[in-house]
């Protein structure tokens, strides 16, 4: 699969400390929203992608005593829906690990309403909803322990959504 990025360890993301991996393909969706000129994930989105098996990537989380969750974030994850999902799949039912997953994503539940419904088979997903808009009050997210750019974004573990 491709990613942009990859952090072994991450403590920002998340309460826990968590592998990050960031994804390469992102629709740019959000910048009627953000009004900016130059978006936030240029640089990113500019980089050079990283060939990597999901099964390297599930192995080199295993292995690591220190994390015990896993973020995927951006560019944006569901505009790679197919390698998010099998990623995830092959983590659950390959390696039989219920660690949490994380998933930040600029959209909103009713953009992204079917492949909800397949994480909805997997234990343990979190999702932060939520374009990233310049000017907003930060917000403080319970189920993320973290604090959030924007207040319209929000965390939802998936069974409840």
């Amino acid at each position: 699969m491709k990613i942009k990025n990859l952090i072994d360890e991450d403590f920002i993301q998340y309460k826990k400390p968590s592998m990050f991996i960031g994804f390469p393909n992102c629709s740019f969706k959000c910048d009627k929203e953000c009004g900016q000129q130059v978006c936030q994930n240029s640089k990113l989105a500019q980089s050079a992608n990283i060939e990597i098996s999901k099964e390297v990537l599930c192995e080199r989380y295993l292995n690591n005593p220190l994390t015990s969750a896993i973020v995927c974030g951006g560019l944006e994850p569901f505009d790679s829906k197919i390698d998010l999902i099998t990623f995830v799949d092959c983590l659950r039912r390959q390696y039989q690990c219920d660690d949490d997953i994380v998933i930040y994503t600029g959209y909103y539940p009713e953009e992204i309403g079917l492949i909800l419904t397949d994480l909805k088979k997997y234990d343990n997903i979190i999702i932060k909803f939520g374009r990233f808009i310049p000017n907003k009050d930060k917000k403080y997210d319970e189920i993320l322990g973290v604090t959030l750019a924007s207040d319209n974004q929000y965390a939802r573990r998936v069974e409840n959504i």
